[in-house]
């Protein structure tokens, strides 16, 4: 039996609260961190999460993987229940195989290979973790069993090895990125993970078969990738995605501007996976000043985005909650803003970018421009009717999903402006539609076609 030293012992408080903080050194050097939320009693049906070691995901918020919303939701969980163990194992990183090595995997990634086969390239492990000292760390506090948090049947299988029973494997979903898809997809069909995402947002079959249904339970993973289609960044622009939600009607708010709340909160979930997927998330002034949005993501376990917010003056308000410290946020206006504006909120620690004029405010080609320039590959744009117009009709938009709830307002204000079409046959089409239920709402979710219409 593999026998590891205690070595520390205080009190850690965290974001989570408090946690009790045992730190062990087994005889491979390897250094073990024990956080423990209250009595453990007889050692049973102890909830614990066995936790690799990511610098890039869980310090850096790296959005290859899903670590860092894996660790965060797995304090929150052992802290609601007030007992449970955290086993954090910095010596796992990649996987077992180390940070450098873990990051020359990386590249061979960027070159089209997958977490698999990289590892195999380099000579290396596909899963080089040895669990036995963990397991010993857990036993030597008085664990003797576990609901285990975890997606990968692997690491029940080692946990039970090394002398702790599993008495239940709880699945550990967090809302995926369209940068790491391809990485938990591969965890799943390769490695036998469990499905990383979430339940897939409810299809067609549910709309035209099933009755509405009760919202699921909140705070649960949602796989949306189906939503937001394939996602094809240009060199020129990020990869958009116009996501709303509307009454049958067409009206995105009463006439004197209230919009809460249109859809239902299990449609609203779905827009926070969409947010937790995309690398950022865009409205326009006019949604800022109307609803004061935070545009992070709190309905689901994930990463917020970057917000970016359309303000040709920059007329945000000081205390507008999409300045909080909760994102990062960036400000595309004009040379119409005030210099010392601009400056204020560059104190706020927001970033201010200066583009051109458009005929609606900001020129969005060249804001667009801008943010790919920053990084951003794809981007999830929440509103107004004047943001999504422009992008309609200058064709800036790849995908577009709009959530129908089951009520009329009549007069209110319009979800699309003029689009500049005449006839129906130049009207602008959207192909390669799938339909989806959430809770009350139905959500229609297509590709704008690139091509003009074609006149008979």
């Amino acid at each position: 039996m593999t026998l590891v030293d205690e070595v520390a012992h205080l009190v850690l408080p965290t974001w989570a609260g408090e946690f009790d903080l045992r730190t062990y050194q087994g005889p491979s050097g390897a250094m073990y961190l024990l956080f423990l939320r209250g009595e453990l009693g007889d050692g049973r049906g102890v909830l614990t999460r066995v936790h690799s070691g990511c610098l890039t995901g869980d310090a850096l918020g790296s959005l290859r993987c899903e670590c860092g919303p894996q660790l965060r939701l797995s304090m929150r969980r052992i802290a609601a229940e007030g007992r449970g163990a955290l086993l954090y194992a910095p010596d796992h990183e990649g996987r077992g195989i180390g940070l450098l090595a873990k990051l020359k995997a990386y590249e061979l990634q960027e070159r089209g290979h997958d977490t698999v086969e990289a590892n195999r390239e380099l000579g290396l492990p596909v899963d080089g973790r040895d669990y036995r000292e963990a397991v010993q760390a857990l036993v030597q506090a008085g664990v003797r069993s576990v609901r285990l948090l975890t997606n990968n049947p692997e690491k029940a299988r080692a946990v039970e090895a090394g002398g702790v029973a599993v008495e239940e494997v709880v699945p550990l979903q967090t809302a995926s990125h369209t940068r790491n898809l391809q990485y938990l997809e591969t965890k799943r069909e390769r490695l036998g993970h469990l499905a990383p995402g979430g339940a897939p947002v409810a299809g067609a079959e549910v709309v035209e078969h099933e009755p509405w249904t009760e919202p699921p339970e909140s705070g649960l993973a949602l796989d949306v990738s189906e939503l937001l289609g394939q996602v094809r960044p240009s060199d020129s622009r990020p990869y958009v995605v116009l996501k709303y939600a509307q009454t049958l009607d067409g009206r995105t708010a009463t006439a004197n501007g209230d919009a809460k709340w249109i859809s239902g909160e299990p449609e609203r979930r779905v827009s926070h996976a969409m947010r937790a997927a995309c690398d950022a998330v865009m409205v326009g002034i006019g949604t800022v000043l109307r609803d004061d949005p935070r545009l992070t993501v709190r309905m689901v376990p994930g990463a917020s985005p970057i917000r970016v917010i359309v303000d040709s003056t920059l007329r945000v308000p000081e205390g507008a909650r999409i300045l909080d410290g909760d994102a990062v946020t960036i400000a595309l206006t004009t040379a119409r803003s005030s210099p010392a504006r601009r400056e204020a909120l560059r104190q706020r620690r927001v970033r201010v970018e200066v583009v051109q004029e458009g005929p609606d405010g900001v020129d969005l080609h060249e804001g667009l421009a801008r943010l790919a320039e920053l990084g951003i590959r794809s981007l999830l744009v929440e509103g107004g009717a004047s943001v999504i117009t422009s992008l309609l009709r200058d064709r800036f938009a790849d995908r577009v999903v709009v959530a129908l709830a089951p009520m009329l307002l009549g007069k209110g204000t319009e979800a699309v402006g003029d689009l500049g079409v005449g006839e129906v046959v130049n009207a602008l089409r959207l192909v390669n539609p799938t339909r989806h239920s959430a809770g009350t709402d139905l959500l229609i979710a297509a590709d704008l076609d690139s091509k003009p219409p074609e006149v008979p």
